[in-house]
């Protein structure tokens, strides 16, 4: 099972491939902390304040 790894500039989290699938960056981490899963952008008031416009997971902190 390969390691998850989060995108230091989106802070998607993502499984495979060497670029973050949604702002295709290079620079990414396999160290982060928390986990937040966003289902509906618009009704959430978490990713309002996070400013994420997308349903996906997220990490909360990268390294």
């Amino acid at each position: 099972m390969p390691k998850d790894k989060a995108c230091k500039i989106c802070n998607t989290i993502f499984e495979s491939g060497e670029k973050c699938p949604e702002c295709g960056s290079k620079e990414y981490t396999e160290s982060f902390k928390g986990r937040i899963v966003i289902l509906n952008p618009e009704k959430s008031e978490i990713a309002t304040k996070l400013n994420l416009r997308k349903k996906g997971n997220f990490a909360i902190k990268t390294r």
